[in-house]
């Protein structure tokens, strides 16, 4: 089974990052799939965005925590970050916005939950519930840095597709990944290896390493037979996978 390609925020390395045209251009280039980070506004929406604050990547003078800005504010805001030149403005999707978008095309949709530093009351029910109704749970991987998200996740769906995601080395991650009744580890690239990554595999976890956006590095884990890899430029990926 050959290594998929997940854009990483879309395409972040040629596109605004967690934005519609950077998902967009994930697909044109054919990307197996997509990875975002989601986060929940004041009024209980479940927006596309990475950070916890706007501070990064909005223009203009925002500063603040996501959690305290209603939608409406946040729609005002442009996130086309360091790209503006190049695409003019952008405004932060919703998670409601990008799986409408994706009964166009077959992508899978890799959903970080961005629990780490904010506890969002209900954001994990809120998206199950989404997947749910818009019929797209076969092609939802749910990761976090924050494992408690996940188990709760487990609780709440036997069958969704969870997956780990960790910073350092950790041992043996496929034995943890089980415990925690999650599918696959989302390793930072360096902390992995052909070991580790065989071993994973041959206990039924899958491994997508980020963020691979360096060739040699991209040539070394599709070699290895990752599951997939997260990277910011998936055209460049999926032109040394063929």
């Amino acid at each position: 089974m050959s290594t998929k390609i997940f854009g990483h925020r879309g395409s972040a390395g040629t596109h605004p990052e967690n934005t519609m045209i950077s998902f967009k251009e994930a697909a044109r280039v054919g990307a197996d799939g997509i990875e975002l980070d989601i986060q929940m506004t004041k009024d209980g929406v479940i927006v596309v965005i990475h950070d916890e604050t706007v501070n990064r990547t909005t223009n203009g003078e925002n500063k603040g925590w996501v959690k305290d800005f209603t939608l409406n504010q946040l729609k005002k805001m442009d996130v086309s970050y360091k790209f503006k030149d190049k695409y003019g403005t952008c405004s932060i999707p919703t998670l409601d916005e990008v799986f409408d978008w994706a009964k166009s095309n077959e992508l899978l949709i890799n959903v970080e939950f961005k629990t780490g530093l904010v506890s969002y009351r209900g954001i994990e029910e809120k998206t199950l519930k989404m997947i749910h109704d818009y019929r797209i749970e076969d092609r939802i991987v749910l990761s976090s840095f924050n494992h408690y998200s996940l188990v709760k996740c487990r609780r709440l769906s036997r069958t969704i597709d969870l997956a780990i995601l960790y910073m350092e080395g950790l041992y043996e991650p496929w034995k943890y990944a089980k415990r925690l009744r999650t599918n696959g580890i989302h390793p930072y690239h360096q902390t992995i290896n052909k070991e580790i990554i065989e071993e994973s595999k041959r206990n039924g976890i899958a491994v997508r390493p980020f963020t691979v956006n360096d060739e040699k590095k991209m040539k070394q884990f599709i070699d290895f037979g990752c599951s997939a890899i997260i990277t910011d430029y998936p055209k460049k990926a999926k032109a040394l996978l063929k």
